[in-house]
């Protein structure tokens, strides 16, 4: 399957954490089609950037422009799924299509079968009717990236998605990500291992608040712009007056 590509601008984003900038002044475009990484320090607004893209995050100034009917996932990271609620597999998934029947729609045959073929793509056929509870981080992972197949969204946002997981998880849940690559989804990942960028992203957005760099990886991933990212991370001033843009 292949989607029409979108392509996602931001003019002059600020994105503000209690009047003060998680992001300051980034404006540019997302190719589309196309897998991009977003690195950066600790604290450098990678998430928070993520949060505005997908709508859960409002506090923010400047312009998302995107087409309206745009189809947007969002992975959150692995710490906010509540793996202590009785809910079971098929179900977790089931709810990425709450957007087709609303709260109190019933699954159709094609929804089951959507549930179970993502379920299968992801490496968890006969898992359904266990309980998140009862599984390993690796399988709860491959759960989130399940509910974000049966989305079939054009926008695939993915905080942290290989955080804390196994070498066989991460490099099955990678193939995921060529795959939507290749059916020209337009993927947007937080990550912090830069190797791993390096060979399956053609492109980085490095953050340290402000844009450092953002094009081609081999480009923004060179020595000075790290170097520099690490220099602004270390100016940081949390004591600093509230943005007023934004407050």
């Amino acid at each position: 399957m292949t989607v029409a590509p979108s392509t996602v601008r931001l003019h002059d984003l600020t994105v503000a954490y209690r009047g003060h900038p998680a992001v300051h002044h980034l404006s540019g475009s997302f190719v589309a089609g196309a897998m991009t990484a977003v690195v950066g320090p600790n604290g450098a607004g990678k998430s928070s950037l993520l949060g505005a893209l997908g709508g859960t995050l409002r506090g923010y100034e400047g312009r998302i422009e995107h087409d309206t009917a745009l189809r947007i996932a969002y992975l959150p990271q692995a710490s906010a799924l509540d793996r202590s609620f009785p809910v079971r597999v098929f179900d977790a998934v089931a709810m990425g299509l709450w957007a087709c029947i609303g709260n109190f729609g019933a699954l159709r045959g094609a929804d089951r079968r959507r549930v179970d073929e993502a379920l299968a793509a992801v490496g968890l056929s006969g898992f359904g009717q266990r309980l998140l509870g009862e599984l390993s981080a690796g399988q709860a992972q491959r759960v989130l990236f399940a509910r974000v197949l049966v989305q079939d969204a054009e926008l695939i946002l993915l905080d942290e998605p290989f955080n804390a997981i196994d070498a066989r998880t991460t490099a099955d849940l990678l193939a995921l990500l060529h795959r939507w690559r290749h059916e020209a989804r337009t993927v947007i990942a937080v990550l912090h291992d830069l190797d791993q960028v390096r060979a399956n992203f053609e492109h980085t957005l490095l953050l340290a608040r402000e844009p450092v760099a953002w094009g081609p990886t081999a480009q923004v991933l060179d020595a000075a712009h790290l170097f520099k990212a690490r220099q602004m991370a270390e100016a940081w001033d949390d004591a600093a007056p509230r943005c007023e843009r934004v407050a």
